[in-house]
């Protein structure tokens, strides 16, 4: 079976950011695991609360297809989570399917591994992903070979499907 972790926030994740590329995800068969700084409960910026699976430091990305990244405005404290940039690396060395969406595209870009890259995100960490060698398209959602991106919640469903799609070609 096929599995991805979805990596948010402990606290002001984007609800539909996560949500909605979760069910898509979960109705096409794929396992998702839920990821965090630490385990427990977690609360989205809209109230939505989720259970955190596992904490960044005991993931082992070799047992996921994908690894994605939640923006909300708690994704701002994952910029410089070495744990974090720690995943976002090793799962382009181990060909993952890497997402990000709205404003967590920044921890990608923090990470240095947007270079050349075609990217989307929430339009307030856009400066940021292109003082870090990012091309900037804006698009909804946008492909660069295994890394997926988006602008935020209004593209959160075809995020999913994207990256389902990817996940179907390994």
């Amino acid at each position: 079976m096929k599995q991805a972790v979805i990596i948010i926030a402990k606290q002001g994740f984007r609800d539909e950011e996560y949500k909605n590329p979760k069910e898509v995800l979960t109705n096409n068969g794929i396992k998702v695991i839920t990821a965090s700084t630490e385990t427990g409960q977690a609360i989205g910026k809209l109230g939505m609360e989720t259970n955190v699976d596992i904490n960044l430091q005991s993931l082992n990305v070799a047992e996921y297809d994908a690894v994605i990244f939640v923006g909300g405005p708690g994704s701002y404290n994952l910029f410089d989570n070495q744990e974090a940039h720690k995943i976002v690396k090793e799962a382009l060395e181990k060909n993952k399917v890497l997402g990000a969406i709205c404003a967590a595209v920044g921890i990608l870009a923090t990470a240095g591994i947007l270079k050349n890259k075609k990217v989307t995100s929430f339009s307030g960490v856009a400066d940021l992903i292109k003082s870090k060698g990012a091309i900037y398209t804006g698009r909804g959602v946008e492909k660069d070979g295994n890394i997926i991106t988006a602008d935020g919640p209004q593209s959160a469903t075809l995020f999913g499907e994207k990256i389902l799609r990817k996940i179907s070609t390994f």
